[in-house]
């Protein structure tokens, strides 16, 4: 069962710097075995948390408590201006297109907020579809540096990242600030992510997967594994999911499928 996540209530806030993001329903999909790890799970341009909780409860990882949260609704240049869910204004996919620090800052932080609740013996994650997976990407990084962009200190330990069909934003300058801090080579090489990305994808092509895993990889995300689907176009098939989970459950040391 999904439900709302009542301590959120319908409408939560981020405020950072001029612009205030109202963030929409959690749903929150709770663990049918022992509560071993909570993942944040973040859907799509244009989609919701109740699609994305829907998706997660048919999965055989009892012991995962989902939390999937909404974006705030606001207008994005990708879609000339039309505003809808989004977790962070994006334009054309490349690496010249400027980055929405801002943005992307206020969806890191409104995710931490929500792991920053759970059990000290639970093991915590972010994973995430499309700009969901470019999300989950933005706050490993915030994870390695310690940091979100705006300076501000990152506090939670993820020990899991998982990305479908996504991009990895702030590429550009990444590699430079993780090098000249050893604790956040260290941190980086330490945190596993998972990439997936279909070979057929024509919404985000799949030379922007490659470029993401080969961008982390030379940052110093050692830990990476990149996973690529014949055919597969902007959704996702089973046997992904597949993967999804028996990857989940071997990084994290979950009991499994019974």
């Amino acid at each position: 069962m999904s439900y709302t996540h009542s301590q959120m209530g319908s409408v939560s806030g981020s405020r950072t710097g001029r612009r205030t993001f109202e963030f929409g329903k959690t749903h929150v999909v709770r663990p049918r075995g022992k509560h071993q790890a909570t993942i944040v799970w973040l859907h799509g341009l244009g989609d919701n948390g109740s699609s994305s909780s829907q998706l997660l409860e048919t999965l055989c990882l009892p012991n995962i408590k989902w939390i999937c949260p909404t974006a705030p609704t606001r207008p994005v240049t990708i879609l000339g201006g039309f505003p809808c869910t989004a977790w962070f204004d994006a334009g054309e996919l490349s690496e010249d297109s400027p980055d929405d620090w801002e943005g992307l800052d206020a969806s890191a932080a409104h995710i931490a907020n929500l792991l920053s609740t759970e059990p000290a013996d639970v093991k915590v994650g972010i994973g995430g579809f499309s700009m969901g997976a470019a999300t989950a990407l933005y706050s490993a990084t915030c994870a390695a540096m310690g940091r979100y962009a705006n300076g501000s200190p990152y506090y939670v330990n993820l020990r899991a990242i998982v990305g479908l069909s996504g991009w990895f934003p702030g590429s550009r300058s990444l590699k430079n600030k993780i090098e000249v801090s050893h604790e956040a080579t260290r941190r980086a090489a330490s945190l596993p992510i998972l990439l997936c990305h279909g070979t057929s994808d024509d919404v985000v092509p799949y030379n922007h997967g490659e470029k993401s895993a080969h961008s982390l990889s030379s940052s110093g995300f050692q830990y990476l594994t990149f996973r690529s689907y014949d055919g597969l176009g902007h959704y996702t098939v089973p046997k992904e999911m597949d993967e999804v989970c028996n990857w989940l459950t071997s990084r994290l040391g979950l009991d499994g499928c019974r």
